[in-house]
């Protein structure tokens, strides 16, 4: 992943990452989950795996490495997996990309009343201000956030947008999962 430009913390360094990744990948993609370990941790407890992963040569600047878990299970609401999910004392953090529709501001108000679930969904895949995003959003056990977003429309890396509040409600049940 080394096309992903150096960012002031390594949260945000790690989301980039990730978003180079799921970028390389194409859209339409399922949701990806991963685990966001202290690099120099992993180097000296699990030197295979980190030469595996090609850690041996990385900077000492880069202190998370993702590493992605297994499939997402399909057709399970994404909020229902979440809350299955345990970390080892071993993972710092957890990040998730996702793919989702969504609509400008202006568009609330013009949401039929009594829409929810499938309905909604229908809803905002017809309204012709949709637009595709690709959200991925990172936190860390001490509660540390960060994400980015990518239009699949202004599909570059230059115009990914970054920021610790721009998807509160998901990174709010990544926290949950280090909760006892």
């Amino acid at each position: 992943m080394s096309n992903t430009p150096m960012a002031a913390n390594p949260l945000t360094r790690a989301v980039l990452e990730i978003d180079e990744y799921a970028a390389g990948l194409g859209w339409d993609q399922p949701a990806r989950l991963f685990a966001l370990v202290d690099t120099a941790r992993l180097r000296a407890q699990e030197p295979g795996l980190a030469a595996q992963l090609g850690l041996r040569d990385e900077p000492e600047t880069t202190a998370l490495t993702p590493i992605e878990q297994e499939e997402i299970p399909a057709g399970k609401p994404l909020d229902e997996f979440l809350g299955t999910i345990a970390w080892p004392d071993a993972v710092a953090g957890c990040a998730l990309t996702v793919e989702r529709l969504m609509l400008p501001p202006s568009a609330e108000a013009s949401v039929p009343e009594g829409l929810s679930g499938k309905k909604l969904t229908e809803w905002v895949a017809q309204h012709p201000d949709r637009q595709e995003v690709r959200m991925t959003v990172a936190v860390l056990r001490d509660g540390t956030r960060d994400s980015a977003l990518r239009l699949r429309e202004k599909d570059s890396p230059t115009e990914v947008l970054t920021g610790g509040a721009l998807v509160p409600g998901l990174a709010e049940a990544l926290s949950a999962t280090f909760e006892d």
